[in-house]
């Protein structure tokens, strides 16, 4: 029985191992997309935190929390 398990769990181990080799992380094609999102995203968030209406509302924030009085 010993050697019935032990087959077994080699058997297992050595598929995920192989599983594990077949998709080892992405491929460049996927880097690069992910690059593309990352910098459209930033773009989009630097656009949004520099329009003038967030600009006035970070500045409020800021003149209020300089004004008090502790």
């Amino acid at each position: 029985m010993y050697k019935a398990v032990r087959a077994r769990l080699r058997a297992l181990v050595c598929g995920a191992a192989r599983a594990v080799r077949r998709d080892a992380g992405m491929v460049t094609s996927e880097y690069a997309m992910g690059i593309v999102a990352a910098v459209a995203f930033a773009v989009v968030l630097y656009k949004v935190v520099t329009s003038g209406q967030v600009t006035a509302e970070l500045q409020a924030v800021v003149e209020r929390a300089l004004n008090e009085e502790a």
